[in-house]
C-alpha cells in the first residue's frame, strides 16, 4: 500500500485531482466527506460540539448549522482549535477505518485540506501538493464562491502559506492551466505512484 497525502490551498482545484486521481484506480479518503460524517445528526460528535458551542449551532431539524457554527469559530483561535479537537480526532479514527479495507497494493490518497497546518506531511509516503499561484486562487474565489477581495486573501492567510506547502511537498502538481494540462501532469504522477517512473518516496 501507498499512502499519499494531498493537500493544495482554497481555490487551488484540489478536488479536481482528487476525482481525477479515483479515476485513475486511487483509493480516495476525504478529509472534508468525513468531518461532515462524524457529526451528522445522531453520532457523538454532534453531540460534543453542542455540548461545546451551545444549541444555536443546530438547525431546526436538528442538524448542524455550519454557516452558525462558521461564524463562532472563524477567526477565534480558541473556539477553533476546540472543534478542532473534536472533529480531527474523529475523521482520522474513521480514515484510518476506511484504509484498512483497501487492498493491501493500492494507492490510497488522503485528501486533506489542513495537512499541513495540523503537520501530518511526516505520516505519509508521499505528500502530493496542489499548487496554483495566490492571485490565481483569489480569482477563483471571487468567480466561483462569490467572495470579495477581502475575503478571499483573509481565507488564504488562514491556511498555510504557499511556501509552507511546497516545502512540505514530495510532488507538486501546477493547476493553474488547463483541465488537459492537469491530466497530463497526472498521468505522468500516477506512474510515479504505481512505480512505473521515478521513485517519489522519501
Amino acid at each position: 500500500m501507498l499512502r499519499v497525502g494531498l493537500t493544495g490551498g482554497i481555490g487551488a482545484g484540489k478536488s479536481a485531482v482528487s476525482s481525477r486521481l479515483a479515476e485513475r484506480g486511487a483509493v480516495v479518503i476525504d478529509s472534508d466527506v468525513l468531518a461532515r460524517e462524524v457529526v451528522a445528526r445522531g453520532t457523538d460528535g454532534l453531540d460534543e460540539v453542542v455540548a461545546a458551542f451551545g444549541s444555536g449551532v443546530l438547525t431546526a431539524d436538528g442538524e448542524l448549522d455550519r454557516p452558525a457554527l462558521g461564524k463562532i469559530v472563524f477567526g477565534d483561535e480558541t473556539a477553533r482549535r476546540k472543534l478542532e479537537a473534536i472533529i480531527h480526532p474523529r475523521v482520522r479514527a474513521r480514515a484510518a477505518e476506511i484504509e484498512h479495507q483497501a487492498s493491501e497494493h493500492a494507492i490510497v490518497v488522503h485528501d486533506i485540506p489542513l495537512l499541513v497546518e495540523t503537520g501530518q506531511a511526516g505520516k505519509f509516503d508521499v505528500v502530493l501538493v496542489v499548487d496554483v499561484p495566490v492571485d490565481v486562487q483569489v480569482q477563483r474565489l471571487t468567480a466561483q464562491r462569490g467572495m470579495t477581495d477581502a475575503e478571499a486573501n483573509q481565507r488564504i492567510a488562514s491556511q498555510a502559506s504557499r511556501e509552507d506547502r511546497l516545502a512540505a511537498a514530495d510532488v507538486v502538481v501546477d493547476n493553474s492551466g488547463s483541465l488537459a494540462d492537469l491530466d497530463r501532469q497526472l498521468d505522468q504522477v500516477w506512474e510515479q505512484l504505481t512505480g512505473h517512473g521515478p521513485d517519489t518516496k522519501r
